[in-house]
């Protein structure tokens, strides 16, 4: 074994023991509630439910980097110190999405948020050639005049916590404790500013142009962390400016708001899947559909689509984490990430192959995968309350995105492959990291454990304002 594997299954181990803390921590979370630190620290449900969700995705990338990067090293793209650039680049991302969730003050929130740009931004221009490097570019720069909108929302929300409700501090747990006292007027002119600049970051439309190139240019791993967790990073930033708002003026501003970005994320994605012709920029698109599915889910506000929601940003991390590493898999096998000249996966990579229908089924919301019951409690949830038109136009998206992404890669799978490409097998890591994630795609289709179903259950209750 060189020492480029060596430094990947490290790295993997480490990343297991995190994902098994991480569930010790849940459950302790569970148990005993909030875990504060110092007053700079606190976990409580809706941060653990998140820490559980991004070490699940980061020890399945983990995991299948250890291939991936082999494969690299044999094609000359990366030698042994790139190699640990890589890893160190790797960690240092996954230790700012950790540092989002485990921060009380919402100030050290907003920077944690502008370090998993800077760091991940390396890593989206990973092979350091031209479409890399600007995709790197093009992503610091629209994320950051999000996340500069972000801050003066954030300033707002302690401006009216300061002068209305005493708070000295920009703690998220002071500010939700003098929420009913702060000014509506100014709490709804700062989370304009909130959604606008985290939901940036998040993906939502039409702030969304950085994420297909970004997503398409990094190495399938970074991808599948970019899409399974970082987006979700600037949903809870989201999720906890929301919790305030709700407590002082109610539901009905926010969810207006988180409805109307979440259809429209829904509606561009499906023209924009239909027309495309890379497979992951597809996957790209792919992420601003169910970025508005959960978006949609906050919206709909009442208990069901909540839990539909953050049900789903764990279905759908774990579910586009094997759809990007069965792309990443394809793109190193045809030499080229379009679809037209990528067919027969299935004859050259018979588990990519599998691996890539299974995903695909799963990832459009096809039962009995996890999926489909997200979304389907999301769909009853907007029925239920009435929004018919809005749950209507749901249905409509994602159908259109069905038809659309099961069209596209069953062609890629099944068609005639190409003449010069040889059947080959896959390494045993990366196989690894797809049944991981496999497991989780199907069993959460018919049984919801306990610890993840109290974790969300609690969850609802603090973004309510309980």
């Amino acid at each position: 074994m060189n020492r480029i594997k060596i430094l990947g299954v490290i790295n993997a181990i480490l990343h297991l023991a995190i994902s098994v803390a991480s569930v010790f921590l849940a459950s302790y979370v569970l148990k005993g509630g909030p875990v504060s630190l110092f007053d700079f620290f606190y976990i409580d449900a809706l941060g653990a439910f998140f820490i559980l969700t991004i070490s699940v995705v980061n020890f399945a990338a983990a995991l299948y980097s250890i291939g991936y990067l082999a494969k690299d090293a044999e094609a000359g793209a990366v030698n042994e110190k790139k190699a640990g650039t890589y890893y160190g680049l790797f960690n240092l991302f996954a230790l700012t999405m950790y540092f989002v969730t485990v921060v009380n003050n919402l100030g050290m929130l907003w920077v944690a948020i502008e370090m998993t740009t800077l760091v991940s931004a390396f890593l989206v221009g990973f092979y350091n050639n031209k479409r890399s490097i600007e995709a790197a570019w093009k992503y610091i720069i629209i994320c950051s005049v999000g996340i500069t909108l972000a801050l003066l929302g954030t300033i707002l929300f302690y401006y009216t916590a300061s002068r209305d409700g005493g708070v000295t501090s920009l703690n998220w747990t002071d500010m939700a404790s003098v929420a009913g006292k702060l000014d509506p007027k100014v709490l709804k002119v700062a989370f304009l500013f909130i959604l606008v600049g985290y939901g940036t970051k998040a993906g939502l439309a039409p702030m969304h142009t950085w994420l297909p190139d970004a997503h398409s240019q990094a190495p399938a791993p970074i991808s599948a962390l970019l899409s399974g967790v970082l987006l979700k990073t600037a949903i809870y930033a989201i999720i906890r400016f929301t919790s305030i708002i709700n407590i002082c003026i109610g539901t009905a501003y926010s969810d207006r708001l988180l409805v109307f970005f979440g259809l429209l994320s829904l509606g561009v994605s499906a023209a924009f899947v239909i027309v495309q012709k890379d497979i992951k920029r597809l996957l790209a698109y792919s992420s601003v559909e169910h970025i508005g599915v959960i978006t949609f889910g906050l919206g709909l506000g009442g208990a069901l689509g909540l839990f539909g929601a953050l049900f789903h940003v764990f279905n759908h991390a774990v579910t586009k984490s094997l759809m990007f590493f069965g792309a990443g898999n394809a793109v190193k096998k045809y030499k080229t990430s379009d679809m037209s000249a990528m067919r027969g996966v299935i004859s050259a990579m018979p588990f990519t192959g599998v691996m890539l229908i299974i995903g695909a089924f799963a990832l459009t919301g096809s039962p009995p995968f996890s999926v489909f019951f997200s979304e389907v409690m999301i769909l009853i949830s907007g029925f239920g309350q009435g929004l018919y038109l809005q749950s209507a136009l749901f249905l409509l998206f994602l159908a259109i995105i069905f038809g659309a992404v099961i069209h596209h890669i069953s062609k890629v799978a099944f068609g005639k492959k190409p003449s010069d490409v040889t059947a080959e097998g896959e390494p045993l890591s990366g196989k690894m990291a797809f049944i991981f994630l496999l497991i989780f795609i199907c069993a959460l289709g018919f049984k919801l454990p306990a610890l993840l179903s109290g974790l969300m259950t609690s969850a609802v209750g603090i973004i309510r304002g309980a």
